[in-house]
Formats: C-alpha cells, structure tokens, sequence
C-alpha cells in the first residue's frame, strides 16, 4: 500500500473516531436510553380491570443516565413526573453500577478525541516506531472498544438484572405498585453500540495500511542506532 492510500486510511479512521466521540457526547445528556410501559397492578386490581380496560392503568417511561420523565395512569388519568437520578434516586437503583456506567462513557468519549488526535498525527505527521506509530492507533482504539463493551453489558445489567426501570416507577409511590410490562432500548444506547463497532473496525484499517497487530509476531530491535526509524 503506497504512502498516500495510508494517510487516506488514517484520515478516515480518524473522521469516525471523532464523530463517535460527538455522538456519545451528545447521547450522554439526553434522556433516550431506555423507553417502556408500567402498569399500574394496584389501580387495576381495585377495579378488576382486563383486557382493554388496562390501558387505564398504563403509563410510560423514559430516561437517561441522569434524568428522565414518567407519565402515571391509575385510571384518573396520566399525571408527567420528572425524576433525576443524582441525588434522588441513588437510594433505589444499584449506584455503583450507575456511576460506573457514566465513568466509562465519558471516558470513551475522552478516548474516542484521543485516539482522533493519533490518526490524524498519523495521517499527517511523522510517526514512529513508539505509541506514536500503528502500537498507539491499535492502544486506543482497544481501550475505546472495551470502554464501550463495558457500557453496553454493564447498563444492561442494570436495566434488565436490576430492574431499574421498575425500581424507578415504585420509587416513593407508597401503597401503589407498578410493574413494568415493555421496555427497550432507545437511540442512545445503539449509538454507544455503533460506535464501539466502529473503534471495532478502526483496528482493521490499520491492518489494512500494512501494520501487523501488536505482540503477533516478535521484533528484534536494533540498539546499535540512537536514531528513530520513520515508519514511513
């Protein structure tokens, strides 16, 4: 591959690696991780209500990872509740799972500009043999893919092992009881998901401009030199 098609390459992983990071920057703030119905058992039971009856009862929710809105039907009519989750309601969803989920994506986003600066240094720059050259590029387009898996399996934990959307929907409610009935995940979540595939597939782009993966096969180094061989 000649010199002017791995700039190109470089220059490509570098545009997608800084748009992920300003699309999970922008899915970060906004309340489009998880959207669902909850039923309110306890309205319903009162009145024995079935079928068609128990849309009455069905209310709605969405939220992010720091606010979101609930919309509660218990047969009056629906009633839009705001919740945030910091302070409120770390006492009812399993905090430190939370917490982490916000450290790792903000750290993917960090990543995501970080690993943008080294493609385009590649791209445009004279890298070498060092965290500089094709080691750095395949570092922190690893390290932005784990941060990404580690997202996505640990808010769906959370989501689906910690029944956080129900937790939510009973926090302080007293002697009503809800229960969720749907729930799945909205726009945000799948941007984290492409954009792991994407840092994914950055690392192929490297191994497309010529640069075998790192530790595949030894090197010995030449210390008979002081100088820093240019990659290209």
């Amino acid at each position: 591959m000649t010199k002017l098609q791995k700039k190109v390459l470089f220059f490509v992983a570098g545009v997608l690696s800084f748009a992920c990071a300003l699309a999970i920057a922008a899915a970060l703030g906004i309340q489009l991780w998880v959207k669902g119905t909850v039923l309110c058992k306890t309205g319903a039971q009162l009145v024995n209500a079935t079928g068609d009856e128990l849309q009455k009862f069905m209310g709605e929710i969405q939220y992010g990872l720091f606010y979101g809105e609930r919309v509660k039907h218990c047969g009056l009519g629906g009633r839009p509740i705001t919740f945030s989750f910091f302070p409120d309601l770390l006492n009812a969803i399993p905090a430190s799972i939370h917490v982490s989920v916000v450290i790792f994506t903000t750290s993917l986003i960090v990543f995501a500009l970080v690993g943008t600066g080294f493609f385009m240094f590649n791209a445009f720059g004279n890298p070498y043999e060092a965290l500089h050259g094709p080691v750095g590029l395949y570092l922190w387009c690893f390290v932005s893919c784990s941060c990404g898996c580690l997202v996505l399996i640990l808010f769906s934990s959370e989501v689906k092992m910690h029944n956080l959307s129900e937790n939510i929907a009973n926090y302080k409610e007293g002697g009503f009881v809800f229960k969720t009935e749907t729930e799945h995940f909205e726009k945000s979540f799948w941007i984290v998901l492409v954009c792991t595939l994407v840092h994914f597939s950055n690392m192929f782009l490297i191994r497309l401009a010529g640069f075998d993966f790192p530790f595949s096969k030894s090197k010995e180094l030449d210390t008979s030199s002081g100088a820093i061989d240019l990659m290209y």
